[in-house]
């Protein structure tokens, strides 16, 4: 557990902390065996909220945000001129317990889920960042990657000693402090630090002159705003996604629009908002696919509604004859639902979800997997058995979950097993805060479809299309980010970046699907 500098009464105390008790807790490392899916990056979410228990209002919203950071969580909470850190290793639920909350008294708080992407599992990685400044302290968090990571912390090798960490995250928090203690305001600092980033970045920075929102020129990162009560209350929340701001009865005001920096002061029912640059939209359309929560909104409606679509275009590109409809859970649901209404395929539940496993640092021996031990899900015989079966996934990394799936189906006794992925062939890693395979890694990028069928041994698979997938977000289809799917990278990265994850030439299967 990290708290900055526990005072006697062991609550968590004001900044500025000792690096070198953080920097012990860096030795400490969580194994786990890697799923067989991308993952993403970040939750961050922020409240500032006079006459409320904003600690407990974070905890919340972190609570909402789990499915996008499972390795650790954090809070940090302004209380006058003191700001309490608490972060550690674990689910929200697991890091804070009241105890914990009721000693977090405060006006603003930030808050973080992390998934690694830069910068490995461990306690020191954690967020919220929270350094002094000439200014006082601030506390950000952040939800993407950077890909000019090693030119930021080459350019600011004079403050290497003061580093606690390996992320990116805080090496944007060292360019707001050096920008801040050079003379500039929170609101110039902020933008200067932005500017020596490249990347994917949406962040939340609490001040002493109130909340910062800010996201990346693309956008590529989800970021939204509300308020708690009326007005002129001005009881700002922030949140990756709109799930954050259901659940502590918040109302959306707002995306925090690519390129744009948001100032929310106490007291204010306006918020300032500008332009720190122009850059074209470019948001990942993973989030809309998987990563965001099905009850979360994009452009004015749920997920829920787009993941349905997908799952009628994918119906109306890849028909089969068969018995009945399946979803993977939980992500693969809506899609079947969707394939189910349009094919006219009946819907049933066939495989049964453990909600109560996540990331666990308990792994199945060999001889246990080998055993065929099903820790997350389970099929329905009396379900399955002889029926010509179409499964629906919303996406295929390695294939190596989807193999075991379909023998599970088959042992269970279905006849044959079609399977349908509501997204394009995976061929590309990213580089912008979800976490994928070297390409190498990547089953579409080293099979074609044939392969990867006898590979997974279905009747058949088919793919949703690129074109299939953007028409049915039924938004322009240039403002999404497709790298993942066709190579078009949207922000330029040095050579040694890319060939850390670029290894080999696709096997052309994404062109076959777009």
């Amino acid at each position: 557990m990290t708290s900055s500098d526990p005072d006697s009464s062991g609550s968590p105390a004001a900044v500025p902390f000792s690096p070198s008790s953080t920097q012990e807790q860096c030795g400490v490392e969580a194994k786990a065996e890697r799923p067989d899916k991308p993952e993403e990056a970040c939750g961050v979410f922020a409240v500032m909220a006079p006459q409320q228990a904003v600690a407990n209002l974070t905890y919340f919203g972190l609570y909402a945000l789990q499915h996008r950071g499972q390795e650790s969580a954090g809070i940090a909470v302004f209380d006058g001129s003191h700001v309490r850190l608490h972060k550690d290793m674990g689910l929200v639920s697991q890091v804070f317990d009241q105890d914990v909350l009721e000693r977090m008294p405060g006006e603003l708080a930030i808050g973080h889920n992390r998934y690694s992407t830069t910068g490995s599992s461990k306690v020191c990685n954690a967020q919220p960042v929270v350094l002094m400044t000439r200014l006082g302290a601030f506390a950000l968090a952040h939800n993407g990657n950077l890909v000019n990571a090693a030119e930021l912390r080459e350019s600011l090798s004079h403050l290497a000693g003061e580093f606690t960490s390996t992320t990116d995250s805080e090496l944007i928090a060292f360019a707001l402090q050096q920008a801040v203690d050079g003379g500039q305001s929170w609101n110039a600092a902020i933008r200067s630090a932005a500017a020596r980033c490249r990347g994917a970045f949406s962040l939340v920075i609490g001040t002493s002159e109130g909340l910062f929102a800010l996201r990346d020129g693309h956008g590529i990162r989800p970021l939204v705003f509300g308020l708690i009560g009326e007005p002129e209350q001005a009881q700002w929340v922030v949140s990756s996604e709109s799930c954050g701001l259901d659940i502590i009865g918040a109302r959306y005001s707002d995306d925090v629009q690519p390129g744009e920096l948001i100032h929310f002061l106490m007291g204010d029912p306006i918020p300032q908002r500008q332009r720190w640059i122009e850059e074209p939209a470019k948001l990942c359309v993973f989030e809309m696919i998987y990563f965001a929560r099905p009850d979360s909104r994009f452009f004015g409606e749920s997920l829920y509604s787009y993941r349905v679509r997908i799952g009628e275009v994918l119906a109306r590109e890849n028909p089969v004859d068969a018995d009945l409809v399946i979803g993977v859970p939980d992500s693969g649901i809506p899609a079947a639902i969707g394939y189910s209404q349009a094919s006219g395929i009946p819907f049933a539940d066939g495989l049964i979800k453990n909600r109560y496993v996540g990331r666990t640092f308990i792994q199945p021996t060999q001889a246990m997997r080998e055993a065929g031990i099903r820790v997350k899900l389970n099929p329905l015989p009396d379900v399955l058995a002889g029926k010509r079966v179409v499964v629906i996934d919303d996406s295929i990394v390695r294939g190596t979950t989807s193999r075991k799936l379909v023998q599970a189906l088959r042992d269970a006794g279905a006849t044959a097993v079609h399977m349908r992925i509501s997204s394009p062939p995976v061929t590309h890693p990213c580089f912008y805060g979800i976490d994928t395979d070297t390409q190498d890694h990547l089953i579409a990028a080293r099979l074609t479809l044939a392969e990867i069928e006898q590979h997974l041994g279905v009747d058949s698979l088919a793919y949703l299309s690129k074109t299939g997938m953007v028409e049915a977000a039924r938004s322009d289809s240039g403002q999404f980010c497709t790298a993942c799917f066709d190579g078009a990278y949207p922000i330029p990265m040095d050579e040694e970046v890319r060939r850390s994850k670029l290894m080999l030439e696709p096997a052309g299967l994404a062109a076959a699907c777009s």
